[in-house]
């Protein structure tokens, strides 16, 4: 039975080189493309029987490492490898922390890219040619405990979250997944809960630590029913 992947990542041209670069070992793998984390997620859900995720760290709803927490937690099954520009030491140690099974920076040459994916799949822990761990934590045990928290979350509900992080308002997010502005409330509710704060702005900045950029997460404004 051939493998299958699923190829995460909002750059056409890089899907294609990633693709290109597994198939030269192996033409029988097949390959599953998402170019945002809201396709990557249904994606993941369509094709349950995955082998593999390549994550681009910096694509549309990842806010950094909170779509790597979420998959790991709804997904334990299936190993993730992030793949990123951001190749600095923290940015790796930090994905490892946080469940990832690899790490390979977008600058790596397509034999090697062929071969990390290959270790990975055969259950090896994968990290750059000369990569070193930071001598400080990568991450917190707070940091820790918000992606235990985030992990819980179904897919619906952090599909709300990350549309939360991008500052929407409920009826913006209730027009987006085409569902009722009481059936958003209630996400928003759990997530809420699930996340252990008391309000948007809570949530949003619980999930900014997850953020490698933590500026690009906005407070959202606050909504009353």
């Amino acid at each position: 039975m051939s493998r299958q992947i699923i190829v995460a990542d909002d750059h056409p041209l890089f899907r294609e080189a990633m693709k290109a670069a597994v198939s030269r070992l192996d033409r029988s793998v097949g390959f599953v493309e998402a170019d945002s984390v809201a396709s990557m997620l249904t994606a993941a859900e369509a094709n349950p029987g995955a082998d593999l995720l390549l994550l681009d760290l910096n694509m549309p709803g990842a806010h950094g490492f909170n779509a790597l927490a979420h998959v790991r937690g709804s997904r334990p099954e299936l190993p993730v490898v992030i793949v990123s520009a951001d190749d600095d030491p923290q940015t790796i140690a930090a994905s490892l922390r946080f469940g990832a099974q690899g790490f390979i920076p977008k600058s790596t040459e397509a034999g090697q890219i062929g071969n990390a994916i290959e270790a990975v799949l055969a259950g090896e822990i994968y990290t750059p040619p000369g990569y070193r761990p930071p001598r400080a934590p990568a991450t917190s045990a707070e940091e820790l405990e918000i992606a235990h928290r985030v992990a819980d979350l179904t897919p619906q509900q952090f599909r709300v979250l990350g549309m939360l992080c991008a500052g929407l308002l409920n009826k913006q997010i209730a027009y987006d997944l085409d569902v009722s502005e009481a059936t958003v409330k209630a996400h928003v509710t759990a997530i809420l809960r699930k996340l252990r704060v008391a309000t948007r702005t809570q949530a949003v900045l619980a999930a900014g630590r997850l953020a490698v950029d933590r500026a690009s997460i906005k407070p959202p404004p606050e909504e009353f029913d």
